[in-house]
């Protein structure tokens, strides 16, 4: 099914658009030049011409392109109030989002880290390293020890994103509240 990009937007930029939505699918490995030529729409001589790297150029800037959407995403919702209020919201937003695509896609970044590019993976371990940051920081702002907050942002990010696979595994968002609720009261100490 091709999509619709907004105008000016190109064809470079509708293939990493619909190559990071096909992998929060269906993972690197399973995404194909021709689904993400299907899916955006793209002229199929254009692929090679954008992507001279092939398919791991591509996953590496789809990968890149979806962290930094979501960290301003994290960034933003982090900003907002305390981190635990934070974590709730994001965990709002996945819910809503693994229910509307009937929990079939999860996070771009654990696909690309679980995949064999080794440039997206590099860039999902950037972008992890920076969730972690974002939440230590912001685990300092409500008075927890610099030491602590790096190794609770580790098991933040850790456990939110574990609990994003169990969820889209299991079809049920149970885990994604079971691991938001024990993150309240170990944050809330």
């Amino acid at each position: 099914m091709a999509r619709r990009h907004e105008p000016g937007s190109g064809p470079r930029a509708a293939m990493i658009d619909s190559a990071v939505a096909l992998i929060r699918e269906q993972g690197v490995a399973a995404t194909s030049f021709a689904d993400v030529l299907a899916h955006s729409g793209a002229p199929r001589g254009s692929i090679y011409h954008h992507f001279p790297g092939g398919k791991s150029q591509l996953v590496e800037e789809a990968t890149r392109a979806a962290a930094d959407q979501l960290g301003r995403g994290v960034a933003r919702v982090l900003g907002s109030g305390d981190t635990v209020s934070a974590l709730r919201a994001l965990v709002g937003l996945w819910r809503r989002g693994l229910e509307a695509s009937g929990y079939a896609a999860g996070c771009p970044i654990v696909a690309a880290a679980l995949g064999t590019e080794r440039g997206a993976r590099q860039v999902a371990g950037v972008a992890f390293t920076q969730w972690c940051e974002s939440i230590a920081a912001s685990l300092i702002e409500d008075g927890v020890a610099e030491e602590r907050s790096t190794a609770l942002s580790v098991l933040v990010v850790s456990a939110l994103e574990g609990a994003l696979v169990l969820a889209q595994a299991q079809g049920t968002s149970t885990p994604l509240d079971a691991v938001v609720d024990e993150l309240e009261v170990l944050l809330r100490v």
